[in-house]
């Protein structure tokens, strides 16, 4: 197993006026989210979860968009109850949210 347990990125990529993106869809809020929730929840750390930030994953249409490694799964989703429910089921229980999942 690599440091952390999975790694979930979360496209925070901002494109020029007009232009579709994950941050103009709060990308940037629902990783902060996660990241509080995460620590909150004490799952961060070394062999547990961490969030990061991305530019640019090249899905925006598909979006706001997130992966999670090593399982390399991909998800969009609206708000933080999507976001809870990626990291309660797919962090905490190790199962894919399907609903979720593009």
């Amino acid at each position: 197993m690599g440091y952390y347990k999975h790694h979930v990125f979360f496209c925070c990529n901002q494109r020029k006026e007009g232009e579709r993106c994950c941050n103009d869809r709060g990308s940037q809020k629902m990783r902060d989210y996660a990241k509080g929730r995460v620590k909150e929840l004490k799952l961060d750390g070394n062999g547990k979860v961490r969030i990061n930030q991305a530019g640019c994953l090249d899905r925006c249409d598909e979006g706001p968009v997130l992966v999670v490694y090593p399982e390399a799964v991909w998800y969009t989703y609206v708000d933080q109850h999507d976001i809870d429910e990626i990291i309660d089921e797919h962090l905490v229980r190790g199962r894919v949210v399907k609903r979720l999942r593009i």
